[in-house]
Parts: structure tokens; C-alpha cells; sequence
């Protein structure tokens, strides 16, 4: 165990149990009773009150009062802290719950049940994926699926997976995509037969002042039927959006250019179309075709 996660588990068991002996925190940490005396110097040379008692009753104690907020955080930022191991724990992330717990105890206070994320409509097989994505993006492992676009085309991907996004009421997978050579966004609930590759990567997510190169943008105009003004106000922000008199509307959004952002406006079917910029029409016009060519 380093040092410092063995300082965090000494000074949690000390809020905890209020008084422990130099023999117990030794056995525990499988580490000589020297060392555990240095940790408690090191703990007071950051004043942090701890203090050391002889006698039967003896034994390392912190002083009852101590708040680990009043030395090194303030309201707001272990606010902060609270909330953000709270969201991941609501997400069935697993072991932030303790983390939580240690975290909530330290700071003498109960993270308010501000959020709920509901998995329980996904099927086991989904939260596999979940938990083997993050557990490649964790160790820098090469992932490989069955990846299923909008329109049903199936593709295999081998993929370097860098982060996992949550927007707008979906779940995607951000990586490099070695079939592409480019940077793609993954529907989660596309993906299937998933396998974590014992090859390891060493990219990163690109910085925000390179994310414009890296992932580029398309700006689409778009002319959508009234037809399909249920999934106008779900899928697009009020901003984006403009109603002419005849019902349909005008809607100006930037995407990431990539397989999805075709896939999804085919998936308006014939209630939709691009009113810029030109080379998207072609592309759309491509992909009709292909597609036709499947029922003639």
C-alpha cells in the first residue's frame, strides 16, 4: 500500500473508531510498529491533532472536535467532493460506494440524495458493457464489438476507448477507431459481443484546445416535418430550433462529423431534409442508394 493511501486509511479509522494502538494499525497494514509511528508524525506535522496515550487504556487517539474540512477544505469544495462520488455511486459504478462512506465520515457530514440514475430496464448484457468498457478505459485495454448504426448496417470495430459520455438521454463510448483511423462516437446500446484485447494503448483524450482538430464538426441545417415534433423538442435544444407556419421546422445544430450523425438523420426517414451544407446531401445521397440496392 503507498504511504499516503495508508495516511488516508490511518486517519479514516482514527474518525471511525476514535482510538486504535500502534500494534492494531501495524497488523492491519502488514508493516512494522516504526512505521506506523512515523505515519502518526507525519499526520501531526500536518496538523492534523493527533495525539498518543500510554497505560492500559492507552493508545493513538485524534482529537474529538477534528474536522478533516476545517484544515483543508471548505464548505463548498467537499460539497463538491460529496456530490461527485455520490453520482458515480448512483450509477452503479462499483466500490465508490465505500469511498463515499470514508469520505462522508471524514467530513462529519451526509451526502444529500440529490440524484437517481435508474439502470434496472438494462439488460445484464448492458451492464456488462458498461463495466468492460470502463474497465479498458481504466487500464488502456483494446476493446473489439459488433458495433449496429442507425440504419441496422453491422461493422466490427476494433477501438482504443477513451471516455464514456452521457448526452442528451444516451450513453456513448468516445475511443479511436483503428477501421476508421479516427476519432468515433459509440451508442452504447449498439454495441454488441464486446471483448476486452489483452493489447494495451497509449493515447490520450485529446486536450480541449486540440478537440476542434481532432473531432471534427459539421453544422447542419435541417428541414424536419411536423410529423416528427415529438422528436424535435426531445432530440433538439429550443435554441436550435425554429417552427415556419406551416408546422415544420428549421433546425441548426452542430454534431461531430462521423457515421452517427448521417445514421441519425436518416433515421427521420422521409420527414426530413438537409438543407445545408451541400456535401452532407451527397453523402445522404450515397447512402439511399446502397441501401436501395438491397431491394432491388
Amino acid at each position: 500500500m503507498q504511504v499516503n493511501n495508508r495516511l488516508f486509511e490511518i486517519l479514516y479509522i482514527l474518525l471511525q473508531k476514535k482510538k486504535v494502538t500502534a500494534k492494531e494499525l501495524a497488523e492491519k497494514f502488514e508493516v512494522s510498529t516504526r512505521t506506523i509511528y512515523r505515519d502518526i508524525e507525519a499526520l501531526s506535522s500536518a496538523n492534523i491533532p493527533i495525539y498518543m496515550s500510554k497505560g492500559k487504556d492507552g493508545g493513538i487517539s485524534i482529537l474529538e472536535e477534528y474536522l478533516l474540512n476545517k484544515s483543508i477544505l471548505s464548505e463548498e469544495e467537499q460539497n463538491q467532493i460529496l456530490v461527485a462520488l455520490q453520482s458515480l455511486e448512483k450509477m452503479n459504478i462499483q466500490k465508490e460506494r465505500k469511498v463515499l462512506d470514508k469520505v462522508s465520515t471524514i467530513f462529519n457530514k451526509k451526502a444529500t440524495d440529490w440524484i437517481k440514475i435508474d439502470f434496472s430496464n438494462w439488460s445484464p448484457s448492458k451492464e456488462n458493457t458498461f463495466q468492460i468498457i470502463k474497465t479498458a478505459i481504466l487500464n488502456k485495454q483494446i476493446i473489439e464489438f459488433t458495433y449496429y448504426n442507425s440504419i441496422g448496417e453491422e461493422t466490427k470495430r476494433i477501438v482504443e476507448p477513451l471516455q464514456i459520455w452521457f448526452k442528451d438521454k444516451s450513453w456513448y463510448l468516445i475511443s479511436f477507431c483503428r477501421l476508421k483511423n479516427d476519432y468515433r462516437f459509440f451508442k452504447l446500446t449498439r454495441i454488441k459481443a464486446i471483448k476486452l484485447l489483452e493489447e494495451h494503448f497509449v493515447r490520450e483524450i485529446p486536450n480541449k484546445k486540440d478537440e476542434k482538430n481532432d473531432f471534427k464538426s459539421i453544422l447542419l441545417e435541417l428541414e424536419i416535418s411536423k410529423e416528427m415534433s415529438y422528436r424535435v423538442y426531445d432530440e433538439f435544444d429550443s435554441s436550435e430550433i425554429s417552427k415556419n407556419k406551416d408546422g415544420s421546422f428549421i433546425i441548426k445544430v452542430e454534431y461531430p462529423e462521423n457515421d452517427w450523425v448521417y445514421s441519425f438523420i436518416l433515421s427521420f426517414g422521409e420527414y426530413v431534409k438537409i438543407l445545408s451544407p451541400e456535401y452532407a446531401k451527397n453523402i445522404i445521397k450515397d447512402k439511399l442508394q446502397k441501401t436501395l440496392k438491397n431491394y432491388l
